[in-house]
This record gives C-alpha cells, sequence and structure tokens, in this order.
C-alpha cells in the first residue's frame, strides 16, 4: 500500500514489483539490494515479546512468551491494527515497564507510526503525566518506563549490536533468520517463520535485561541463577506444546553459556 500511495504505481502491478520499486527508490545497490527503508513504510506483520509478572499477594513470579500471531495461527490474527492496537492497548492499560533494544529510538516509534497510519486511538499508552515522577511516559527517552538497553551501553562506532552483546554473554543472538531476510519470507508466505524469529529475538532481549539487571544488583547470583530457570521452564514447557524452535533455542543457549564460562563465569 505505502509504495503503490507514495509513488503512484499501479494499483494491478504485482507486491514483489511494487516491494521492489520501494527498494530501488531508497536506493538499492548491486551491493545493497534490499536497503533499509523508513519504517514508515513498512508494514508490521509480527510482535512478540516477554513478560515478567510478580502476583502481588503471594509474590509469585511468572514468565511468558506472548506472540501475535501465534505460529499457525489465522491470516485475521496477522491483520496490522489487530497485531499492533492489541500491544500498544494492553500497554496502556497495564504498564508495564517496557524493556527493549533500541526500542527507545526504533520499536516503540515504528508501531506509533503504524498505529497514526491505520486510524488507532490509544489514549492510555499516549497519555504522559504532567511531571515525570506522576505517572508512566513511553515517550520519553529518559524515562523508567521505556529502558532502552542499547542507549545504555551504546556509544558511536562501539554501539554493540543485539546479537554482538547477547552472544558473548552467553545468549543466543540471530538463528537462522537476519532480519533482511523478513521481507522475503513474507513474500514467500512463511509468517511462521517469521514469528519464530521474532521469538527468539524477545527471548534473547529478555535474557539480556536479566543480565544487566544482575549487573545493577537487582539480583544477586542466586536470585539470577533462579530467573534464568524460569526462562528454562517457559522453554521447556513451550516445547511439550510443539515448539520445537524453542528447543533449538535453549540447545543453543546451553552450548553459548558453555563457550563463555572460562572467560566469564557462565551464562
Amino acid at each position: 500500500m505505502a509504495g503503490r500511495v507514495l509513488y503512484d504505481l499501479p494499483a494491478d502491478m504485482p507486491d514483489a514489483e511494487v516491494i521492489g520499486e520501494m527498494w530501488s527508490r531508497g536506493g538499492a545497490t548491486e551491493e545493497e539490494p534490499r536497503p533499509f527503508l523508513k519504517t514508515v513504510l513498512c508494514r508490521v506483520v509480527s510482535l512478540s515479546m516477554v513478560s515478567r509478572t510478580v502476583d502481588g499477594d503471594g509474590g509469585g513470579v511468572k514468565v511468558s512468551l506472548h506472540s501475535i500471531p501465534q505460529i499457525g495461527g489465522s491470516p485475521e490474527e496477522g491483520d496490522e491494527r489487530r497485531i499492533v492496537g492489541a500491544f500498544l492497548e494492553g500497554v496502556g492499560k497495564h504498564k508495564p515497564q517496557v524493556v527493549g533494544y533500541n526500542s527507545v529510538r526504533a520499536d516503540l516509534k515504528i508501531l506509533v507510526q503504524r498505529a497514526v497510519i491505520n486510524g488507532l486511538s490509544i489514549p492510555e499508552f499516549a497519555r504522559r503525566p504532567d511531571k515525570p515522577w506522576e505517572g508512566a511516559d513511553y515517550f520519553s527517552a529518559a524515562s523508567d518506563w521505556n529502558v532502552d538497553m542499547m542507549q545504555i551501553v551504546g556509544g558511536g562506532r562501539s554501539t554493540p549490536s543485539l546479537n554482538e552483546i547477547a552472544r558473548l554473554s552467553g545468549i543466543p543472538g540471530k538463528m537462522g533468520v537476519d532480519g533482511n531476510e523478513v521481507a522475503p519470507l513474507w513474500l514467500e508466505g512463511r509468517v511462521d517463520d517469521i514469528v519464530r524469529y521474532n521469538e527468539f529475538d524477545a527471548l534473547t532481549t529478555y535474557l539480556l535485561w536479566l543480565r544487566f539487571a544482575h549487573f545493577g544488583g537487582f539480583f544477586d547470583k542466586e536470585q539470577y541463577a533462579v530467573e534464568q530457570g524460569r526462562v528454562r521452564d517457559l522453554l521447556t514447557a513451550r516445547r511439550l506444546e510443539g515448539g520445537d524452535h524453542l528447543e533449538e533455542y535453549l540447545k543453543e543457549w546451553e552450548r553459548l553459556s558453555a563457550a563463555v564460562s572460562p572467560s566469564s563465569g557462565g551464562g
């Protein structure tokens, strides 16, 4: 839709040709045939997140993996308005602390861009407090409600990618699919592969956050081990439900943890 509207392309032009034209106008070269396009032009087709909730009564902790659409879901589940709306409405309602990697400059901004384009109204998410300490604010880069780990460790050319800092910490990074392959996967109708890719990224981001929390003293060594154990339990449970790709993730996590243990003390 974006390519047809912005560049006045014929309505009957095949999707693959439209996207090819968008890449061409975005600066495609022989060396880089699929250049980065502005995110406002890009449709959101999948979203995954890991949540950590604490029971206010008993203090029990639950770690869950969520995806929209789910693997094997119906085409209706993949509607962009549903994906973006469900996530931002959920954040606005429950007011969680959102943690990501490049989330301040990328993830949340992409979702807001697409929410505006889709004509969504999500006032609970968009509402900002009069003073920073009076409530959740997901638009401020300095807000505790929107923690971007890349901003904590990044700086110019020395900024590590999520894949780099994760793997060197004994945590799986990219596995099988790279972000540049998502558009071709979509054109081939391989939505489930995109969901698997996003679930890997969500798990990696969460495990890196646990490591940051341990670094900051929010978890001592024993508590950190317990928190990692909760993720292992989640992966095992989901594998038994048919999530074979999560078994691959667990095996890669064990391999990398062992690989870095002599120099870093384990994952």
